[in-house]
Parts: structure tokens; C-alpha cells; sequence
């Protein structure tokens, strides 16, 4: 009776492995048809062995590459360009995709790195986000970026959730493009401003209060971003993007935050482009603080490559 109930179980849990591996298998081929504004399918697909650009940041670097505004900049700039930039991604996620970048064996010249202040303020945008499994449900399975994941302890957890595949399995929008509404109805509109609408979008970006400490934190490790990159021997951009003014005035800490960013800046001798009130028209912007696509054509046009064309004078 013993051998017959473990025989049994033996077929029923070899059962559940092969279900579990075509459903694994099939996750895998539908995030290859679906998947590619994924940043990690991106790095894991991406063809070109050198980029002249890889831009790092969070979702206002993000409506870059909405649409085919990549392919503009590309144009504009006289080179390839990679956007690995993350809704909601501070600098603990934007040095994942980086060293996954390294790790592929792509190469690039210039990072370009589009900095929100509020994205050096909380674990909310760096190591929450870095663990949320949700940024990891398009990435194809890839030994290398297990490797990175799981050797990290920050982020062991959120590398034995993408190797198990459970989340890329259940994932409730596997039949449909990796599209945000953002890019798809929101990017060619221009937004109304809305007061009550306004004070939630700082509310929700910024903590309740400021913790220097954090901020010095995560500007340590943007500092040692670019001190990598410099040993690699790449060049290194900041950006600040435009933000309407209504909006300037109500982000906390910012004078302080730009003083800081010029300082470590200033001292790897990288270029920092404060564009936050400039190409900031109201008229430019599909939500609170978001270029709409006129708003990052005229953001190409009347700010960025002016700071292209700095950093390659020198």
C-alpha cells in the first residue's frame, strides 16, 4: 500500500512539473510576441552590439521612447539610441538594467541619464520597485539576469520569483501588447490642469516628509554609476526635464536636491542640463507633469540637443 501511494504521488507531482513546464514554455513564447517595451527584453533582444546612447531614468524619460520618438532621436542625434528607462524606477532599478546591459556584452558611448528628484527620495521607487514582480512579468528568461538577481541579496527574492515564472504564468495581460495607456490614448492629448489632481501626483511621488539621508543614499549610488561608467571609459549626460512651472513650485527639496546632484555632478566632471523650466509650455504636457508628443518634439528640438551638442564639444 505504501509503494502504491508514493507511486502515485511520484505521477502526480512528475504531472504537475510537465503541466507547469508547457505553461512555463508558453508564458516564454507569448512575452516574445508581446513583450518588447519591456526593458529587459530589450537588453536581452537588442541586436547592436554598441550604442552611441543608453538612456537611464524614470517614466519622463520613459514618453522618449513612446510612440516613435526613439526613432526621432535617433535621427536628431546622429546615432543608436537604447531606452532603458522605467515608470517608476529610481536609481537601484536603473543600475540592474545597466550592469544587465554590461552582462549582454553591449557596449555604449554615453549614458544619458534624465534625473527626477523624487526618485532619490524612497525605497518606494528603488528597492520596492526593484522587487516588484510586475517589472520583471515581459523579461524573458535569461540566465544572466538570474544570475545578477539572485546573487544580490536586495533583489534574491525578486530573482527566485522570476526564475519560478509564476507571475509571467498568471499574468493577466499575456495576450496583449506590452503598451501603456499612457503611450497608446494619453500621449497625443494636452492636459488641463486640475489643483485637487496636482497636489495628488506630489503627494504620491514624494514622501510625506524628506529624509536627507535617503537623498544622500541614492545620490551616492548615481554617484558610483558614474564613476563606473567612467572607468569603462563612457561618457556621462544628466538631464533634468521639463516640469510645469505649477508643478516646480510644489516639489519639496528641490533646490536642495539640484545643489546636491550639481555637486556630485561637478565632481566627475559631468555636464548637468537643467531643462525644468524650459520647454515647459502647458500646452506640452498630456497629464500632470508628462511631455506629450509635441511636448518631446520641442524638447528634442529647443533643449536636449543643445545638451548633445555640449557634451560632444567636450
Amino acid at each position: 500500500m505504501t509503494d502504491r501511494v508514493a507511486r502515485n504521488w511520484t505521477a502526480f507531482l512528475l504531472i504537475g512539473f510537465v503541466l507547469y513546464g508547457v505553461l512555463y514554455a508558453a508564458s516564454e513564447q507569448l512575452v516574445y510576441r508581446y513583450g518588447h517595451r519591456n526593458r529587459f527584453f530589450m537588453i536581452s533582444t537588442a541586436t547592436a552590439p554598441r550604442y552611441d546612447y543608453v538612456i537611464l531614468g524614470a517614466s519622463h524619460a520613459a514618453v522618449l521612447d513612446y510612440d516613435d520618438m526613439n526613432v526621432r532621436l535617433e535621427k536628431m542625434a546622429g546615432g543608436t539610441v537604447i531606452n532603458l528607462s522605467v515608470v517608476g524606477g529610481g536609481i537601484t532599478v536603473n543600475r540592474l538594467l545597466f550592469d544587465y546591459f554590461l552582462a549582454r556584452r553591449h557596449r555604449a558611448a554615453t549614458i544619458l541619464y534624465v534625473a527626477d528628484s523624487f526618485a532619490f527620495y524612497s525605497t518606494q521607487w528603488n528597492e520596492d520597485r526593484l522587487n516588484d514582480a510586475r517589472l520583471f512579468l515581459r523579461a524573458p528568461f535569461d540566465a544572466t539576469l538570474a544570475r545578477l538577481l539572485v546573487q544580490n541579496p536586495s533583489t534574491r527574492s525578486a530573482g527566485l520569483s522570476y526564475l519560478a515564472g509564476f507571475t509571467k504564468i498568471n499574468n493577466p495581460n499575456r495576450f496583449e501588447p506590452d503598451v501603456s495607456e499612457d503611450e497608446a490614448t494619453r500621449f497625443i492629448k494636452t492636459y488641463r490642469p486640475v489643483g485637487q489632481i496636482d497636489r495628488e501626483r506630489i503627494e504620491y511621488l514624494y514622501p510625506a516628509s524628506i529624509d536627507q539621508r535617503d537623498r544622500q543614499k541614492y545620490l551616492a549610488q548615481l554617484d558610483r554609476l558614474m564613476g563606473d561608467a567612467k572607468a569603462l571609459g563612457l561618457g556621462f549626460l544628466i538631464v533634468r526635464p521639463p516640469i510645469p512651472e505649477r508643478i516646480s513650485k510644489m516639489l519639496p527639496g528641490e533646490s536642495d536636491f539640484a545643489r546636491e546632484l550639481e555637486t556630485i555632478a561637478g565632481r566627475r566632471g559631468v555636464q548637468v542640463h537643467d531643462f525644468s523650466h524650459r520647454c515647459n509650455d502647458e500646452r506640452f504636457f498630456f497629464d500632470t507633469d508628462h511631455l506629450n508628443r509635441n511636448g518631446v518634439l520641442n524638447f528634442y528640438e529647443n533643449c536636449l540637443r543643445e545638451a548633445l551638442s555640449s557634451a560632444r564639444a567636450n
